[in-house]
């Protein structure tokens, strides 16, 4: 069994030198990952001493902070307030890589939770990261980098820069314990794609089977696709290697136009078409305003200055213009009729809407 998946490595290697796809294909490692191989989110509760005055005095940095002088054999009478406007309350957050081991380190962001002003020139006490089992996976402690500033006046006034409250460590927790996962476990590994799509999970599968031999690969669903694996962990290594590698053709993405009305960007897919439609651009403005006008007798007659109100109301018809579409027309069509006519990006997504709702709009049409 061993020799043979050797066997298979070594024409693996060699059809991937010579496999060559179209322009647009892409590689597996691009479009899916391995099922069981993730990141794991890491949090912990901590400290921030040092700061400049930029602390907190609030009751639960109060109750850390005594509890940390407790693990230091130190005791506060329950009747002393203390002063820590120097020490901050965090919440620290870190990415745990998957196949990281103990001793490594990782990444820490560093976040205020309380109300304190700033954490510049603060530095991390020594906090635990658990993971969402409540086991301990790193512990995490150091200097933090932040990248904003804030300064206040005495008469209210202040500069704000960014984001001073938020801080990072590069490499600010070692970590403890290693994530079990089910990397060597099993004849079978799967891939997942990042976007599901049963046309793309079919070609994956064909392309891993033109490789390596039929029935290695299946797809089980429009997202997971199985595949055949040594049981030898650094066999498996260097199957998936060469199979990351491989390159395929993707199906083409849905049609879709993606509106977003807050910024006016419109993304349009490149299978949107559209079906015979008129469509006409123009625009009615209405202008009403109130003019007042005085009326003043002369000066020796005995009448009163009258005050009365005239109101003008004013039509402008913008050139309107129609245009028709014919059959299998594109967006690209669309928006080059639409740019000749002078139409702004808000006329466009009115008249999209329109068009989504006339039947002649061949794909979805999402506002966000």
């Amino acid at each position: 069994m061993r020799n043979l998946f050797k066997l298979h490595l070594v024409l693996v290697s060699l059809f991937s030198i010579l496999f060559c796809e179209a322009v647009y294909a892409q590689r597996i490692k691009d479009l899916a990952s391995i099922q069981g191989i993730r990141d794991n989110q890491l949090v912990g509760y901590g400290l921030v001493v040092g700061l400049p005055g930029t602390g907190e005095q609030s009751p639960f940095t109060e109750q850390s902070f005594r509890a940390m002088l407790n693990n230091f054999g130190i005791s506060l009478p329950s009747n002393i307030k203390p002063k820590i406007k120097n020490v901050a309350a965090v919440a620290v957050s870190a990415t745990l890589p998957p196949f990281t081991k103990p001793g490594q380190s990782i990444d820490i962001t560093v976040s205020s939770i309380g109300s304190a002003g700033s954490l510049t020139g603060g530095t991390l006490l020594q906090t635990f990261l658990k993971g969402v089992d409540g086991q301990i996976y790193a512990v995490a402690q150091g200097s933090l980098i932040v990248g904003g500033f804030g300064i206040q006046g005495q008469d209210g006034s202040s500069v704000l820069v960014n984001t001073p409250t938020v801080g990072r460590i590069p490499n600010g927790a070692l970590v403890e314990r290693e994530v079990a996962n089910s990397f060597g476990h099993g004849d079978h590994l799967v891939f997942n794609l990042h976007r599901s799509d049963f046309t793309t999970a079919k070609r994956l599968a064909a392309a891993i089977n033109d490789l390596v031999g039929p029935n290695t690969a299946k797809a089980m669903d429009s997202t997971s696709i199985q595949v055949t694996a040594p049981r030898d962990v650094s066999q498996r290594v260097s199957y998936i290697a060469t199979l990351e590698n491989l390159e395929f053709k993707p199906a083409d993405a849905p049609a879709k136009v993606i509106v977003n009305s807050r910024t006016g960007t419109i993304v349009i897919g490149q299978n949107v078409r559209l079906q015979p439609a008129a469509i006409t651009h123009g625009g009615l403005t209405v202008t009403i305003a109130a003019n007042q006008q005085i009326s003043q007798p002369n000066a020796f007659a005995a009448g009163e200055t009258v005050v009365a109100k005239q109101t003008v109301i004013d039509i402008a018809q913008d050139d309107t213009r129609m245009f028709v579409l014919d059959t299998g027309a594109t967006l690209d069509d669309l928006v080059r009729a639409m740019n000749e006519i002078g139409a702004a990006p808000g006329d466009l997504m009115a008249i999209l809407e329109a068009l989504k709702e006339a039947g002649a709009l061949q794909g979805e049409l999402v506002v966000i």
